[in-house]
């Protein structure tokens, strides 16, 4: 390394340093904020013009609020028609009538596995929430098993939600380093999709009946008449009988279905063809979740005699929660151009040279330091993204698709007291903070490493993309 690099490398360290205290410390400043602070200091710092730095965070937030903000957008909304149309009720009877005990934490993480592709964590969980107090209620009320039902039920719907939030595309996470690192969606999904399932074995059932037997955790039992309860009198869908079983898994996996579709005619067809082309469009992030939400509102709600206003509405208030998140990612966009644009990205992949380490570790360690750190897994993906973009671009041997992987896992690592699920899922469960942090934290540890170990097995195989 040049006495160049080490500057860099040393400017980077100090900007991560000040986004963690900025965001952490008393002032707590929002992360929008400690991002563009930390992009105008790190840039300056780094010898760029200002004009030049202004440009870059301007470039930079506009470039990924656009790959990524639409599609968190459609999601939000595709999973508030999801919910406020009674698919969630239904799945969670059908479960109910088809699973036996010992099988029921097995039922529950596919449930959550399949309700968990569109929509975000916290997002997922309240969703999932009446299927789970539901469920775990009258397991409780029959003594079917030793220690919490509510901790049996609910572990692997939280390793499944962490699994699918921190690997899968669309979630914003793993669009992110999609969108930064340049990487191939539908491979992306399908190594996601791969990774994901025996972290949330691990990390649900087999990990949850472990723990179950030492808690004796059961929520407030106002909460619990809240969300068992039937749907609201204002939702759009509580007038209407509940769709099919299979309408509403095919209205919540259209998006997915059609990423993958995708993948595979990448796999099968010539880039130039016709197919690939049709594909590439319908399958695209943005155009996939249009058109999920367009099914969705049609044959869950208008054609089934659903009121346009309603919806609308509905469609409305699923955009407001999700906000703070977009804020984030733009700010996200912004330190991660400062930073390619300040070619940091060069000193980090001379250092990695040297030491010969895998950019796949650590793309995981970058993001996990800074998801710890300063509680939002959505400031780890980004900042890591953002260092290890120009690496990805450099022609250095690294499969992307793993690498956005690998840090989507590692902002999944042991979720404290900082991030808003922890605290969610405490409050949710009416857990302590030595429970809370037995299940979430730990839970969500344990999807990251297997993720990890994923990662690294999958890239001895020939890449996908």
């Amino acid at each position: 390394m040049t006495s160049v690099d080490i500057q860099l490398l040393a400017t980077a360290a100090g900007g991560v340093l000040l986004l963690v205290v900025l965001i952490v410390s008393r002032s707590r400043l929002h992360p929008l904020l400690a991002l563009l602070i930390t992009s105008l200091g790190v840039g300056l710092a780094a010898g760029m013009p200002s004009e030049t730095v202004l440009k870059s965070i301007e470039s930079g937030a506009g470039h990924t609020l656009g790959a990524v903000g639409l599609v968190v957008a459609l999601g939000a909304m595709l999973g508030k028609i999801l919910a406020d149309a009674g698919v969630t009720e239904s799945i969670s009877e059908l479960i109910l009538r088809k699973t036996s005990v010992r099988l029921l934490p097995w039922a529950m993480a596919g449930a959550a596995f399949v309700i968990g592709i569109p929509m975000f964590f916290e997002v997922g969980l309240v969703v999932l929430l009446p299927l789970i107090f539901g469920v775990a209620r009258k397991l409780d009320a029959a003594s079917s098993i030793k220690g919490s039902a509510y901790v049996y039920v609910g572990v692997p719907v939280i390793a499944a939600l962490a699994a699918m939030h921190g690997m899968v595309p669309p979630h914003p996470g793993p669009l992110t380093a999609i969108a930064a690192l340049n990487a191939n969606v539908g491979a992306t999904m399908l190594y996601g999709f791969i990774a994901a399932i025996p972290a949330i074995v691990l990390g649900g059932p087999l990990y949850g009946a472990l723990v179950t037997p030492r808690m004796s955790v059961t929520p407030d039992q106002t909460l619990l008449d809240q969300f068992v309860a039937k749907r609201a009198s204002d939702d759009f869908g509580a007038s209407l009988p509940r769709p099919s079983l299979g309408l509403g898994l095919l209205a919540t996996l259209l998006p997915a279905l059609l990423m993958l579709l995708n993948a595979m005619a990448e796999l099968v067809f010539a880039k130039d063809s016709a197919i690939v082309h049709a594909t590439g469009f319908i399958g695209h992030p943005v155009i996939a979740m249009l058109l999920g939400v367009l099914f969705a509102s049609l044959v869950l709600v208008l054609l089934r005699g659903g009121a346009s206003e309603a919806l609308r509405g509905a469609l409305s208030a699923s955009v407001k929660p999700i906000a703070n998140v977009l804020l984030i990612i733009a700010g996200g966009g912004a330190f991660q151009r400062v930073l390619t644009d300040a070619k940091v990205g060069d000193a980090i992949m001379h250092m990695s040279q040297q030491l010969s380490l895998s950019p796949l570790i650590l793309g995981w360690i970058i993001s996990m330091l800074l998801s710890v750190s300063t509680g939002s897994a959505t400031v780890g993906i980004v900042g890591a993204s953002g260092l290890l973009a120009p690496l990805a671009a450099s022609g250095v041997a690294v499969n992307a698709p793993l690498l956005a992987l690998s840090i989507g896992c590692g902002s999944l690592f042991f979720n404290y007291a900082n991030h808003a699920g922890f605290w969610l899922v405490k409050e949710s469960f009416g857990m302590s903070m030595g429970e809370a942090t037995a299940t979430i934290s730990t839970i969500q540890s344990i999807v990251s490493l297997v993720g990890l170990a994923m990662v690294l097995l999958m890239n001895l195989l020939p890449p996908l993309a």
